[in-house]
């Protein structure tokens, strides 16, 4: 038995206003959707929209006068990340079930968007359960090359200025 054409018509422009409703709400929390993050040092904090823009950027606690810039650069560039990949976590989780809806209901797992290929590694690089990312590890290069203490004088090798040469071809 087949339905009649004016109910199959009710049902796809009822379905129709649902997802336009479901969109215009997604677009309202996420046009609303703000993200803060500081590096792991502490001396930086940065905020984020929707869209991944720095919305704010703060040096805390006079930090940054004391920091060299590749240690600030880096730790900009940290807060800056961690804010945009849980920035990106949050429109995943607010726009995925609309990308799944169809005029039948919840779509198959192989219909939804690929988020990875719309966020590249931001969603997997950042994530707090990995490891550390290329941005931590050069950011603890940084603050171990910074915190090398001075060897006592009389004592150091190589350059004369209380810090040891890098060993092997770095």
């Amino acid at each position: 038995m087949s339905q009649p054409m004016e109910d199959r018509v009710a049902q796809a422009m009822a379905h129709l206003k649902a997802a336009e409703q479901a969109a215009a709400s997604a677009r309202a929390e996420l046009d609303a959707a703000s993200v803060t993050a500081r590096s792991a040092d502490r001396s930086v904090r940065v905020s984020v929209g929707a869209k991944g823009e720095l919305t704010s950027l703060e040096f805390l606690d006079g930090k940054y006068r004391t920091m060299a810039a590749a240690q600030l650069s880096a730790a900009v560039l940290e807060a800056a990340n961690t804010a945009r990949a849980e920035m990106a976590r949050r429109v995943v989780d607010v726009l995925d079930p609309l990308t799944r809806m169809t005029a039948r209901g919840a779509a198959p797992e192989r219909m939804g968007v690929d988020w990875e290929s719309v966020f590249g590694s931001l969603l997997s690089e950042t994530a707090v359960a990995k490891g550390p990312t290329a941005m931590s590890r050069l950011r603890d290069e940084i603050v171990e090359d910074d915190e090398e203490p001075a060897a006592p004088p009389g004592a150091a090798h190589g350059r004369g200025d209380g810090r040891r040469e890098r060993q092997g071809g770095a």
